[in-house]
């Protein structure tokens, strides 16, 4: 075979026509791809998937510009043992007498056609008889061995003749030969036959969009040093799109010496900018430009929503034309109704729209908000209001899904919505958003934002307090209030009083009330009153599936460990787990009462391994539990220590009890919470000092010790942690002071003893 040079995983190659050919054809081949030298990623997984196609009489890879489809396959001819014949389509190919001599040309570097039948097929006389392609045909059927013919940049094939000829030759080829294709959009062949006889393997964007390690060894292979986070970061801006990130590692050197920053790679970066105008936008026509910039105000497409946001008609056609030509516009379900641009071609379109007509920019994003809130789309309609500057409206848009976007878990929305919306100075002109603004902050772990939002829902009167349905009360200061604890138990039970009298029954709000009066009462140290209002409280919540049901059968929890009632403690706790839906679990902080519930009760079966996963979910949210909710910060830092000193981890029950004090000294009036605090401070002082426990390990040392206990050396532990052997060597012995050893076998089964290591 004739060895193809590799080259880089993104199309370089332009559109540009090239000198017209002379009236009598030549016989030289083009040429193959070439790598000029430079660096290529290994596409593995495709090359695997490509090995097992040997079903498929058509390999089809269709992806926009700067995808790697040529280098792709180059790849792959230089991995395969079978001969491959390349061929380069240009628009003189658009002549089916000069296609067919590129044909036979390319074909006769490795298959000899004969003489007789090569002068035949490039004949100079300008017209392709009716049996010249059979003879063709015939040819590529009797090849003596197996092959693979590229027909690379397909889509400049437009004439139908030629396509036909090639349609034509799919049906010649043998068992064990195939057609590669490339090109950006869907040729006029028939794939659809070939699909539904199983005879075609389709490549498209989604594969040939790198992965994390693939975009790794590119920006090593451009010696750029980054971390991981930040190749995350890059891979998910880029969406792996090969040539962008090709184009963060090109950028050029600071004075320094080191590259910039390549995750910042923009939509509007220089090089992006030039390559995306001149291999994309400057062919199209100028309706289809227009078109994609006024699209890039929405975050998704529709034909309907397009229509009513450009005043057109016919969007819908558009689209899926625009999504089958691979111009970047992405469907996103099968039958092809909501599209999306690119994220990188998006910000692009963007921000040339924004500098250039900003009042247009505001007066899409305005038709859109009126669409999505007439079509149901209440979220949408949101931030659309938000990008036309309609405050009033986005006001109203929040208030009204504020309750049951945060119930869907969806809590980065709504942080967003409430950044924005305090930019603009609206705490001080709408209650209920000062309101929703400062429960939000307090259950997401910003006490600062929290006190911003409740100071200027304080500065209003009474009479301006919201009655919009969604909190239905006159006074809604009072459960804020209960909940903050900035006063003292006595008075969050006064507030947590006020709000439940005026609660409606069966409301979020009433359970709410519930919770925090049944929390006061156990701050108090009246437990029974506090049992009988948490479970109120559980009830209300279970039925609205609201997250109060998960704490207050958590909290019930406590209360039936402290009474040696374990069963009930697991049955309540079982109840609350079934409440909750994942994403509370995992992102809620009204979750971390319950984890730590669940390794008390892992604790107390002799199941450390199944304690130790429920102290990390608890662990994961515990950052987020600060003084804005000071009795549910300090109760769940309390029981981390309980679980600790459970566990002989001395260290970490110290740092969850020195994080209480913090907060005591913040919020000091808990009732007996600080008491509880004085009782496993005397019980830590009468344990032994032990070697720190494995809750004090870093993350990249929890990464670490996973592998510690493989076969693989520190060598190999850093390849695959993208590490360096220095840095591996240096996490373990920081993992082996920890755990007061000498060894890695030692530390090992000290993991293995705490349970982090499963044998």
């Amino acid at each position: 075979m004739d060895t193809i040079t590799r080259r880089p995983c993104i199309d370089t190659d332009l559109e540009a026509p090239g000198p017209s050919r002379p009236s009598d054809l030549t016989l030289e081949p083009k040429p193959y791809p070439h790598l000029n030298g430079r660096p290529v990623v290994s596409r593995d997984a495709l090359l695997e998937v490509l090995d097992a196609s040997g079903h498929a009489a058509v390999i089809a890879v269709l992806a926009p510009p700067g995808y790697g489809k040529t280098t792709l396959l180059a790849q792959w001819a230089d991995h395969d043992p079978r001969p491959f014949g390349w061929l380069a389509i240009d628009h003189d190919d658009n002549d089916p007498a000069v296609l067919l001599s590129n044909l036979a040309v390319t074909l006769d570097r490795v298959e000899p056609l004969g003489r007789g039948l090569l002068e035949a097929l490039t004949s100079p006389a300008g017209t392709v008889d009716d049996a010249l392609l059979p003879r063709l045909g015939s040819a590529l059927a009797g090849a003596a061995l197996p092959l693979v013919l590229v027909l690379d940049d397909l889509h400049l094939l437009q004439n139908w003749d030629c396509l036909q000829m090639v349609g034509k030759l799919i049906d010649y080829l043998p068992m064990g030969s195939q057609l590669a294709i490339a090109s950006r959009e869907e040729p006029c062949l028939p794939l659809a036959r070939l699909r539904a006889e199983g005879r075609v393997l389709e490549i498209g964007p989604e594969d040939l969009a790198m992965d994390r390690p693939e975009a790794r060894a590119l920006l090593e292979n451009a010696a750029l040093d980054v971390g991981p986070d930040d190749v995350d970061e890059l891979v998910r801006r880029t969406e792996g799109w090969p040539v962008a990130l090709q184009l963060a590692a090109g950028r050029p050197r600071a004075r320094d010496g080191h590259r910039a920053n390549a995750v910042s790679l923009p939509g509007d970066d220089r090089f992006l900018t030039d390559y995306l105008e001149i291999v994309l936008l400057s062919r199209l026509p100028s309706r289809l430009v227009g078109f994609l910039t006024r699209c890039a105000v929405l975050d998704r497409m529709s034909g309907p929503l397009c229509d009513a946001v450009l005043d057109t008609t016919g969007s819908a056609d558009l689209l899926e034309s625009l999504s089958r030509s691979n111009m970047l516009v992405v469907p996103l379900d099968r039958r092809r109704r909501w599209y999306r641009l690119h994220r990188l071609f998006r910000e692009l379109l963007r921000g040339q729209l924004e500098r250039n007509e900003p009042a247009m920019a505001r007066r899409l994003a305005g038709r859109a908000a009126d669409w999505c809130e007439r079509n149901g789309l209440p979220e949408a309609a949101v931030d659309y209001a938000l990008a036309a500057g309609d405050t009033d409206r986005a006001v109203r848009l929040v208030v009204g899904v504020a309750l049951p976007t945060y119930t869907a878990g969806r809590l980065s929305t709504l942080q967003r919505w409430f950044d924005r919306l305090e930019a603009t100075g609206l705490a001080d002109r709408h209650a209920a958003i000062a309101l929703l603004g400062a429960w939000l902050n307090a259950l997401t772990g910003h006490p600062a934002a929290a006190e911003r939002w409740t100071e200027a829902l304080e500065h209003r009167s009474s009479d301006d307090m919201p009655a919009d349905g969604v909190l239905p009360t006159d006074r809604p200061l009072a459960l804020l209030k209960a909940a903050l604890c900035r006063r003292g138990v006595e008075q969050m039970r006064t507030d947590a009083e006020d709000a439940l009298g005026l609660s409606p029954t069966g409301s979020a709000l009433q359970a709410t009330a519930q919770l925090l009066l049944g929390i006061s009462h156990l701050l108090a140290g009246d437990l029974d009153s506090a049992d009988h209002n948490l479970a109120d409280a559980a009830q209300v919540g279970e039925e609205l599936g609201v997250d109060v049901a998960t704490v207050a059968l958590a909290e019930r929890a406590i209360l039936a460990m402290s009474r040696g009632e374990w069963q009930q403690a697991g049955l309540l706790a079982e109840r609350a787990r079934t409440a909750a839906r994942p994403e509370w679990l995992e992102q809620y902080v009204t979750s971390a009462l319950l984890h730590v519930v669940l390794a008390r009760l892992a604790i107390h079966a002799g199941d450390v391994p199944q304690a130790r996963s429920a102290l990390a979910h608890a662990e994961g949210l515990r950052s987020q539990l600060t003084h804005a909710l000071p009795h549910l910060a300090v109760q769940v830092r309390l029981e981390l220590a309980r679980n600790y000193l459970a566990l002989t981890d001395v260290a970490a029950a110290k740092a969850a009890l020195w994080e209480v004090d913090s907060l005591l000294w913040q919020r000091p009036d808990l009732g007996t919470l600080r008491d509880q605090a004085e009782e496993l401070r005397a019980q830590l002082g009468a344990m032994r000092q032990g070697p720190i426990g494995g809750s004090s390990l870093t993350p990249a040392e929890v990464r670490l010790l996973r592998l510690l206990g493989t076969h693989y050396s520190f060598r190999e532990i850093g390849v695959q942690l993208y590490l360096s052997q220095h840095t591996v060597k240096s996490q373990a012995m920081s993992i082996y002071r920890k755990f007061g050893v000498s060894s890695r076998s030692e530390a090992i089964q000290y993991a293995r003893d705490l349970g982090l290591l499963v044998q």
